[in-house]
């Protein structure tokens, strides 16, 4: 088997998976295009030209982004331009049409679930390993529904009742990733006032700090504190979201986030800096041991 047949066939486990992940299979099958493209001796631009695409169009393929995979018909015509084997070519468009299977994050209306949040929702479901630095509120993966509908009526204070309930909806669902027999593994940093600022109630608040707790004992989550007299603590000014993905040449993605909206990084010297950032964040911080004893004594002495 050639070096390129042994590269696709790593892919076919993943048309094993029960659960659809719209997001991860796009991802593949872009990084596979432009892999195949790259062996052919074509730059992105040429291409791009030979089938009449736009330059935009082909690296959005690449890319794997947008709320939908790319057609059948222009997979096939790249496939064909590249001089792709049958083998490869039949994994590959089977990934694609299994990248058309929605994920359950994507029965919600496009007002909850805007094309950025989309994204983000689908590369956490993807992820091997997800890093967080939170300023102002409890990770989102480690929140329980009281605290959420807080948070949101705090944001969102003109959203009607029924609105914030299913967003809170939506993001409870999303924490059940955690939960499942192959979860990713969460290393969230957060910043001490976090833990103080009370939103919803003091029994709201509680109730949260004896969740993060518990969550924070797991083997596949860490959390750590950066204390408030930590003065020389190089925290970013927004939330920091760093996914990293299990092989086969994906790129790590950075997320951050905005009031509306959202910036993702993939170029490897971007996300480089951040994950720099978030390790030294991570020295900064009380140790995990000592961050589950802060939030305990915070518990204990204000809730």
């Amino acid at each position: 088997m050639s070096a390129e047949s042994q590269r696709i066939s790593r892919l076919e486990p993943y048309l094993a998976r029960t659960e659809p992940a719209p997001t991860l299979l796009k991802m593949l099958v872009g990084v596979q295009l432009a892999g195949f493209r790259e062996d052919a001796g074509y730059a992105q631009d040429q291409a791009a030209r030979a089938l009449g695409f736009s330059a935009a169009k082909l690296s959005r393929i690449e890319s794997g982004k947008g709320r939908r995979p790319p057609s059948e018909t222009d997979v096939r015509a790249l496939l064909k331009l590249y001089g792709t084997d049958e083998y490869e070519g039949s994994v590959l468009l089977k990934l694609l049409r299994r990248a058309g299977e929605p994920g359950w994050w994507q029965r919600y209306d496009k007002r909850l679930m805007p094309e950025w949040f989309d994204r983000l929702v689908g590369l956490q479901e993807a992820a091997e390993a997800i890093r967080t630095f939170e300023i102002q509120y409890v990770p989102g993966l480690l929140q329980i529904p009281a605290y959420t509908q807080a948070v949101m009526e705090r944001g969102l204070p003109a959203a009607p009742g029924p609105e914030v309930r299913r967003r809170v909806e939506l993001r409870t669902k999303r924490t059940e990733l955690l939960h499942r027999a192959d979860p990713p593994r969460l290393w969230a940093v957060i910043d001490e006032s976090v833990l103080l600022r009370v939103l919803g109630s003091k029994a709201v608040m509680r109730e949260q700090l004896e969740h993060l707790l518990e969550m924070a004992r797991r083997p596949h989550i860490t959390v750590q504190v950066v204390p408030l007299d930590a003065t020389n603590a190089s925290s970013p000014t927004i939330p920091v979201t760093y996914l990293r993905f299990g092989g086969l040449d994906l790129p790590d993605v950075v997320y951050l986030e905005h009031i509306r909206s959202a910036h993702f990084l993939e170029d490897q010297d971007e996300t480089e800096e951040y994950r720099v950032v978030l390790d030294r964040l991570a020295d900064e911080a009380l140790t995990p041991r000592e961050s589950l004893a802060r939030i305990d004594e915070t518990l204990r002495a204000r809730y």
